[in-house]
């Protein structure tokens, strides 16, 4: 005869095996920051972009090797002329909120992009003049000249498709749930602690994805995210500090994961916008050219970095075939530093440098504040929650922002949406009409040597100008529990679910 108390230890045992069941199909990942809104028009963070990879497919996406392959885009070709792109479209896909994704969606999206008030898209895909639909899957790109990029863009936020009818419903509060046709639907997010997304079911290509839920937990200290991986409160975790690779390496439970980025970090100087350019740095290029020259770039990346990471001076690595040779890193030089401030008439230029409150940027900002005391500079650093500092930054409100870029496959990417005279992301308001020319002219090639022809004059300009102070490129660094299998790190750092696997 079985008794109470056996039914009810039987019934424990069943329960803890479907919540261990359960437990094993929820992936959970720690970000570094939390994001802004997720919505792709308007998104300004990487952090955003990671966890939109998981809801939001895009018309390309990228290989490891930074080749353009297939997404919800299965056919494109050019016109004769360049200056059209004829795409067919995955047939059967539908939206989180049951909507077809057709032609019609994509020429909304585009013209969202386009279009929408405050769009952090608009510098990316601004040589596209229309798109028409020539029938239920397949549509065509219209530009108003050849923009070798196009692709390249399409493949980031630009090309993220979200459900027309959703967006038209939510207005301005869209981010706030976002409807895509990714793999994962939202479910919920609550700031600065959690956003929840679960698996989509009639996703086009559902046999890759292999968990049910994914939670995305915001922890800017490095060494606090790792604590959570080791104590197994997380099973993925981004932005390893170099100083704590080896640590991750001699853990048999854990594994890294690394590869090269895309973009760079260094320094945003505000140099046209609003009342806090106003002052020696912003206005004079001899103070900022002054600052680069008492910087030791491999000292700040064997100091902070480990030596993992690339110095560099440019929007691309020194190893990148679009690097400009001709124009190297400049070796740090204190005695010609102190001789262009007291030319520039500031022996002790006074300089508040923002930073993000993420742990190692408060390493890096005293680092460049020793450095540069020697040649006079006094760095005042003021730290600044991650999603606050973007939005004063925007807003002209800082001196000098350490601020970092993702990247993009096509160089173009990290230069005109940063540098070009309107562009969304040109926070210090650097204007130069030579530099525009040019990365027009750039843009409508596609033989790598004409373009660097055409990046070599922008290079001289920015160079000397220095609204950004280059520092180095980054590894895209991971650590996650040895349970998780299929994981894959890619240049441009989002973490794709697709072949993810909890054991």
């Amino acid at each position: 005869m079985i008794n109470g108390r056996t039914l009810i230890a039987a019934w424990l045992a069943g329960s803890m095996l479907v919540m261990g069941a359960a437990m094993a199909q929820t992936l959970r990942i720690g970000l570094a920051s939390d994001p802004d809104t997720l919505d792709p028009t308007l998104s300004r963070t990487s952090a955003s972009f990671v966890v939109r990879s998981a809801l939001c497919d895009r018309l390309f996406d990228i290989g490891p090797e930074l080749e353009i392959v297939p997404q919800l885009a299965i056919e494109w070709r050019w016109t004769e002329d360049r200056k059209g792109l004829v795409i067919k479209l995955r047939p059967n896909v539908k939206f989180h909120d049951g909507e077809p994704f057709d032609a019609a969606a994509l020429k909304y999206n585009i013209e969202r992009h386009l279009t929408m008030p405050g769009s952090a898209r608009r510098s990316d895909i601004r040589a596209i003049a229309g798109v028409e639909v020539i029938d239920e899957h397949t549509a065509k790109i219209l530009l108003s000249a050849p923009f070798a990029p196009l692709l390249a863009q399409l493949a980031t936020g630009a090309g993220m498709m979200v459900s027309p009818k959703a967006a038209l419903a939510a207005g301005e509060n869209f981010g706030l749930h976002l409807v895509c046709s990714g793999p994962f639907k939202f479910v919920e997010r609550i700031a600065q602690d959690r956003i929840v997304l679960e698996r989509f079911a009639d996703y086009w290509d559902t046999d890759k994805i292999k968990l049910e839920r994914i939670v995305y937990t915001p922890i800017p200290d490095s060494t606090v995210r790792l604590a959570n991986l080791q104590s197994a409160g997380l099973d993925l975790i981004e932005f390893v500090a170099p100083t704590d690779v080896e640590t991750v390496r001699k853990d048999p439970r854990l594994k890294l994961a690394e590869v090269n980025a895309l973009g760079y970090y260094g320094l945003t100087i505000n140099v046209a916008n609003g009342a806090h350019a106003k002052t020696p740095l912003g206005q004079d290029a001899r103070v900022r050219q002054a600052l680069e020259l008492s910087i030791d770039r491999d000292a700040l990346n064997q100091v902070v970095f480990n030596g993992e990471f690339e110095p560099g001076n440019q929007w691309v690595a020194p190893t990148n075939p679009y690097y400009i040779k001709p124009l190297p890193i400049p070796a740090p030089d204190v005695a010609k530093a102190k001789t262009l401030l007291t030319a520039a008439g500031t022996p002790n230029p006074v300089v508040t440098l923002m930073i993000t409150t993420l742990s190692e940027r408060m390493q890096i900002a005293e680092v460049i504040q020793a450095m540069a005391k020697e040649s006079g500079f006094d760095i005042r650093i003021q730290a600044t929650e991650f999603t606050s500092a973007q939005q004063h930054a925007a807003d002209g409100d800082f001196e000098a922002f350490f601020w970092g870029w993702g990247g993009r496959i096509d160089p173009d990417g990290n230069i005109s949406s940063i540098l070009g005279c309107n562009a969304a992301f040109n926070y210090q308001h650097y204007c130069n009409p030579e530099v525009d020319r040019e990365l027009e002219a750039a843009r409508e090639l596609d033989a790598r040597a004409e373009r660097l022809a055409h990046y070599r004059i922008v290079a001289e300009h920015i160079l000397h100008d220095l609204p950004i102070i280059y520092l180095y490129q980054p590894k895209w660094l991971y650590a996650h529990t040895a349970k998780l299998s299929g994981f894959v790190p890619y240049p441009d750092g989002m973490i794709r679910p697709q072949g993810l696997r909890l054991d």
